[in-house]
């Protein structure tokens, strides 16, 4: 059985969230499904090809319907059936925003 290495609970969120490149060479948005979601990162699957170190600007928009503005950095990438799931990390995440994940985990017992 392989040791949990998350630092912060993960929380299943059904949400969509679209992303762009930050440098320039692509403006394309694209929607992606997260598996999870904790107050340091986030799973999700998408069918396009990212690349793992590299940074994008995304609009999280979580269970309130609120959004929020983040900015993702790649650090996990796996081939699946028809798409690829993606571990990524926050970058500069306000603590307020960060905090609105944390509070939702502690009243739903997760």
């Amino acid at each position: 059985m392989e040791q949990e290495r998350r630092k912060t609970k993960r929380t299943d969120l059904e949400s969509r969230l679209v992303i762009k490149r930050l440098d320039g060479n692509s403006g394309k948005e694209v929607t992606i499904r997260i598996g999870d979601v904790s107050k340091s990162g986030i799973g999700f699957e998408c069918e396009e090809a990212l690349q793992i170190g590299e940074v994008y600007e995304a609009y999280l928009t979580i269970w309130t319907k609120e959004v929020i503005h983040a900015f993702l950095q790649i650090v996990r990438i796996e081939l699946q059936a028809g798409c690829y799931g993606y571990g990524a990390i926050f970058i500069g995440m306000p603590e307020m925003d960060s905090a609105r994940i944390e509070v939702y985990q502690t009243v739903n017992g997760q």
